[in-house]
């Protein structure tokens, strides 16, 4: 996933953390249940935006028969060459695009799919017009949003942690934006407003996070999403640091190894 509009971008450096501690903390589950919602799909084509590093993508390669063909899209560049370094077991192509103004012809997909980066579209009812634009009639649009904090526990203590470190000037990205976007009835609202007419679904999802150390967490959030160019900004030099007051709060909660914490979020599909 990677943010449009105004929010930082991910770079070279946030992408490898991203993918080597925030894959497998909190997006592998999601990208398993994204998979198993397409599996039965036998031929067609499939249209993945936000891919960030290809975990989707990967899970989707690894189900889906040749017959379906597989196009994997971020904004971020340095997030589709981590994916294409890691690579896939068949065929994907691979292209940096935004979803805002998408390079394919109007009902070019049969399905087009997303992790955790509607959050960043902006504004939403433009991007889920775009995504309308390129499905085919009876096309299918699945795409999943985290809840709030309170339901996501690692992250809701990384997010208190920093409003703590940071009292007068405190950096609220992961609030308004990946944690900012958990209410169905204004999710619906966005997805009529892009032209979407039929009723989705909407299922809300929970799985128990894992990581081996308090440091591994805090690493991941503070240095693997795009929350690393406020803290920057706000300490320069001092990223280390910010990692340290977090590493500290999580080792309060949760202890130092082997966390456990829970995670929750909402998956949703409709058709066009």
């Amino acid at each position: 996933m990677a943010a449009n509009g105004p929010e930082p971008m991910f770079t070279a450096s946030v992408s490898e953390v991203y993918d080597e501690l925030l894959v497998p903390l909190i997006f592998d589950p999601y990208a398993d249940e994204l998979a198993r919602r397409l599996r039965a799909l036998e031929s067609g084509s499939v249209l993945e935006v936000a891919a960030g590093t290809g975990v989707v993508t990967r899970r989707l390669a690894s189900v889906l028969p040749a017959a379906v063909s597989i196009t994997a899209t971020d904004l971020s560049q340095a997030m589709i060459d981590r994916a294409m370094h890691i690579g896939t077991g068949r065929t994907v192509e691979w292209r940096q695009a935004d979803v805002m103004s998408m390079p394919f012809a109007p009902a070019s997909f049969d399905v087009v799919v997303c992790q955790f980066g509607v959050m960043f579209f902006d504004p939403k009812r433009d991007a889920f017009a775009e995504v309308l634009r390129v499905l085919r009639p009876g096309g299918r649009f699945l795409f999943s949003v985290w809840d709030g904090l309170e339901a996501n526990e690692f992250v809701d203590v990384v997010a208190h942690s920093l409003r703590g470190a940071f009292p007068d000037d405190p950096p609220t990205l992961i609030e308004r934006v990946p944690h900012g976007y958990d209410d169905t009835e204004q999710i619906v609202a966005d997805l009529r407003a892009g032209g979407f007419d039929s009723q989705p679904s909407i299922e809300r999802i929970e799985y128990v996070s894992r990581a081996a150390t308090a440091e591994d967490v805090a690493t991941a959030y503070c240095a693997g999403t795009p929350i690393r160019g406020e803290l920057e900004r706000l300490r320069p030099g001092g990223l280390a640091e910010v990692v340290a007051i977090v590493t500290t709060a999580l080792e309060a909660r949760f202890g130092s190894r082997d966390l456990e914490g829970r995670i929750s979020a909402q998956v949703v599909g409709v058709t066009k």
